[in-house]
């Protein structure tokens, strides 16, 4: 596994969003492109760190002043790519290893009608995949699988 280097801007907001939601988080990724902050959370505790119809995101949103998006960890690199891309249904992964230090893409497949989640506007989403995978996984790239046109 991969060590996680934790600035510490994303220190404090680490601990800000624990006190506010009560989740524990593992990671933090400060997305100024898209204006956000991406937690990827402590296994069941999604609960926790959405609350009861959102007001616990909503209130630590509204006091970070950016967007937060979470992600629950999987200490399994398949399962946590899957959770990187709800509400998206992934419906396959495969793994490439690049060469001898083990460097590995991931393939994504997903639902026709999902594709444009999956991606996201302004490729948010894949990027937000991307970044938590290497850092969570050393899984040096992500990449959605291309479609046969019919």
């Amino acid at each position: 596994m991969t060590e996680v280097k934790l600035t510490e801007d994303c220190l404090g907001l680490i601990s800000q969003f624990e006190r506010l939601t009560g989740a524990g988080s593992r990671d933090c990724v400060i997305d100024d492109r898209n204006n956000r902050i991406i937690f990827v959370i402590n296994p069941g505790e999604m609960g926790l760190a959405i609350g009861k119809q959102g007001a616990s995101i909503k209130k630590a949103s509204d006091v970070m002043g950016k967007k937060i998006e979470v992600v629950e960890y999987s200490p399994n690199p398949e399962q946590f790519l899957r959770n990187c891309f709800l509400p998206a249904k992934v419906t396959s992964i495969e793994f490439e290893t690049l060469d001898d230090d083990g460097q590995q893409i991931a393939h994504i497949d997903v639902r026709d009608e999902d594709r444009g989640i999956a991606i996201g506007k302004e490729g948010k989403n894949i990027f937000k995949a991307k970044k938590l995978a290497q850092r969570q996984h050393n899984i040096a790239d992500v990449q959605l699988v291309a479609k046969e046109p019919v």
